[in-house]
């Protein structure tokens, strides 16, 4: 009798165990599988970094004579707020070469809001080609009720893009951020725009 307690407990232990594992190995499959998306570029997803400044320097070097077309698109989350559009649709650019475009968004709700851009490339293979110098997405951005600003992406699609890709699609998808009551929302906004071309921003 003793001996079939005893099994019986090791079994409970066993299974405890292993249930313990698989959703610990569930909850760490999404961070994961976005880990490998961002260094793929599989499912489209972009970088949520810029580039190194050096590598930059390396490819302003090495224009290229290739155009390629990239189409801006944008879309909001639900229960996000904003006006959210891309300033143009679309862009002929030479490949190696540093570009620059606006979104622009407006907060249409009566009290302050916080937002995350999320940017994806179709097709997906080409995400690892494209690279962002400077852009919105990088960091959260806080919008007061009826504020908008404009929000550059400054970018260039490396020499190494397949030969057979002539058009490609970045798109952004803004998500609402809550934020914990109690916490200063410091997060942080674009910078005001500068000679250098970053951000205008205004008020209505």
């Amino acid at each position: 009798m003793n001996d079939t307690r005893n099994n019986q407990r090791k079994h409970v232990i066993v299974l405890s165990v292993l249930a313990v594992g698989m959703l610990g190995f569930a909850y760490a499959l999404v961070p994961l599988y976005d880990v490998f998306c961002e260094l793929t570029g599989i499912n489209g997803k972009t970088s949520g970094r810029a580039v190194d400044p050096t590598t930059v320097s390396e490819v302003l070097l090495k224009p290229s004579d290739r155009e390629v077309t990239i189409q801006f698109l944008a879309q909001v989350g639900n229960g996000m707020p904003w006006e959210f559009r891309p300033t143009e649709h679309r862009l002929k650019v030479r490949l190696g070469e540093i570009n620059t475009t606006n979104y622009y968004a407006r907060n249409r709700a009566a009290q302050a809001v916080t937002g995350q851009a999320v940017p994806s490339v179709t097709p997906g293979y080409a995400a690892k080609h494209l690279h962002k110098v400077e852009c919105f997405c990088f960091t959260q951005q806080r919008l007061e009720a009826g504020e908008d600003l404009y929000m550059p992406v400054k970018f260039y699609i490396d020499d190494d893009l397949p030969a057979e890709l002539h058009t490609l699609s970045l798109s952004y998808t803004l998500f609402k951020v809550q934020v914990p009551k109690g916490i200063p929302e410091t997060l942080s906004s674009v910078q005001e725009a500068s000679s250098g071309g970053t951000l205008a921003s205004n008020q209505k």
